[in-house]
């Protein structure tokens, strides 16, 4: 019997302007993921759980495409004026980014909310789309190595 409950996955876009990929993977990649003001958007974030996936998207006009993965280290919580808060590390860099164009040709992502929804700035990943997303970049190298690397082909 399988205890607990399954390791869910999820998107979050970032302007790489305003945090980049390479601002989480400094500090030991740990940072509070807040300023979500979309009421569905903060819904998600509320359902993350410890060790929860993340796609870390970078959003904006030169660059949309899945560049890292993050992991949840501390569920939602409430933080002044931002209203609330998930606390997320880096678990690793995606040995290729996964571009959104490449993403919405590949049939095996059909239906993706990312594509229902282009401006929710989190969004849920189902597990088979996930998969498909970390074949897709060749997996991620992971800097701590505790977390799920999918493919890797060195």
């Amino acid at each position: 019997m399988k205890m607990g409950r399954e390791k869910q996955y999820w998107l979050l876009k970032t302007e790489p302007g305003e945090w980049s990929w390479e601002d989480q993977s400094a500090n030991g990649g740990l940072s509070k993921w807040d300023g979500v003001k979309n009421k569905q958007a903060q819904k998600h974030l509320k359902s993350m759980r410890l060790a929860d996936l993340c796609l870390f998207y970078h959003s904006g006009a030169k660059a949309r495409r899945v560049v890292g993965v993050v992991s949840v280290v501390r569920e939602w919580y409430l933080d002044g004026e931002d209203g609330g808060a998930v606390d997320v590390r880096a678990v690793g860099e995606m040995a290729r980014p996964v571009d959104l164009k490449e993403m919405k040709g590949d049939a095996g992502l059909k239906g993706f909310g990312l594509f229902r929804q282009p401006r929710l700035s989190v969004v849920p990943v189902p597990a088979d789309i996930w998969d498909r997303i970390c074949e897709l970049g060749g997996g991620f190298k992971e800097e701590d190595g505790d977390g799920d690397g999918g493919e890797d082909d060195e």
